[in-house]
């Protein structure tokens, strides 16, 4: 029985275990919480999209489901793209603290997807609700126009 030793290289077929066991959960880990927060925030923004949209439904749900389309490519695009990992772990704790990195710029990521979105469409809803604001009132009385006489009339009375 052969002991093996932190300070002791390990085999190719261990450090290959040890980037698949990585890529495997990094994938499962990072798609799950994709599809969670996609989900979410289908779910809950429609009320948000429905006010944006001044109240026409049919054109939120339209938009929400290009969204979660959207969001998925972006998301899920960016996980596979970022699935390489440059060193390769050579122990549990590598592939622990590697997998730890990889799936916290996944949620870096989602973060600010979700950021932005809420940002376009907070937007969107302000640029509505003015659209939707009563028109300036018109001037109730216009006022006489200055002349130069009475513009210097108060200068004259200070200087005396």
């Amino acid at each position: 029985m052969r002991k093996v030793s932190a300070e002791l290289p390990r085999t190719l077929t261990e450090v290959n275990v040890y980037i698949v066991q990585t890529y495997a959960a990094y994938l499962l880990i990072s798609i799950a919480l994709t599809v969670w927060v996609a989900r979410t925030l289908h779910k809950n923004g429609r009320v948000f999209l429905i006010e944006s949209f001044g109240g026409q439904a049919t054109l939120a749900d339209s938009v929400n489901q290009l969204l979660v389309v959207g969001f998925y490519l972006i998301n899920i695009g960016f996980v596979v793209f970022a699935l390489k990992e440059s060193r390769r772990p050579q122990d549990l704790a590598e592939t622990i603290e590697a997998l730890s990195t990889k799936v916290g710029l996944v949620l870096l990521v989602l973060g600010f997807m979700h950021f932005f979105n809420l940002l376009v469409f907070s937007r969107l809803r302000k640029r509505d609700a003015l659209r939707h604001l009563a028109p300036p009132l018109l001037p109730q009385e216009r006022l006489a126009p200055a002349d130069s006489r009475a513009s210097t009339e108060p200068r004259e009375k200070a200087r005396s």
